[in-house]
């Protein structure tokens, strides 16, 4: 298959943040080239020379403020958002530490889930992904 412009592979982790008040969930911004106005985890790109969970963290504190640690890894998956550009997307588990919400520009609302709440506001890629490879039922959420 031959393809317009330098095919380019970019690595992504999002963090399924766990707290007493439920799973963290925030909105992308209605201009958002990728993904504008869906419900996801909080999360970004990886920057060159970083582990995983460093930058993830740094994703994590910079779009909400909030100090997490990174857990296990709950899937890997990938796909196109165009024909030149493709992304490696690494889902972790995470706990709350500590710290107030406050978003970064990348998104515009954030909210505070139940589990049994997820399939009707997370996208339903990202939903039918945690389905897949069992996501739920490998957290453990007193808050059903």
């Amino acid at each position: 298959m031959r393809m317009a412009g330098n095919p380019v592979i970019v690595v992504a982790m999002k963090g399924v943040i766990r707290s007493d008040q439920g799973l963290l969930l925030v909105k992308r911004a209605p201009k958002d080239e990728t993904g504008a106005g869906v419900w996801e985890w909080p999360g970004g790109k990886l920057e060159f020379g970083e582990a995983l969970s460093e930058g993830l963290h740094r994703e994590i504190l910079e779009e909400t403020a909030l100090d997490v640690t990174i857990d296990e890894l709950l899937y890997a998956t990938t796909f196109l958002t165009s024909p030149t550009r493709q992304v490696v997307l690494l889902t972790y588990k995470c706990q709350y530490c500590g710290g107030s919400v406050r978003l970064s520009e990348e998104h515009t609302d954030w909210r505070w889930v139940k589990p049994d709440e997820l399939h009707g506001i997370l996208a339903e890629d990202i939903w039918e992904d945690m389905s897949r490879y069992g996501v739920l039922g490998r957290i453990f959420f007193p808050l059903r």
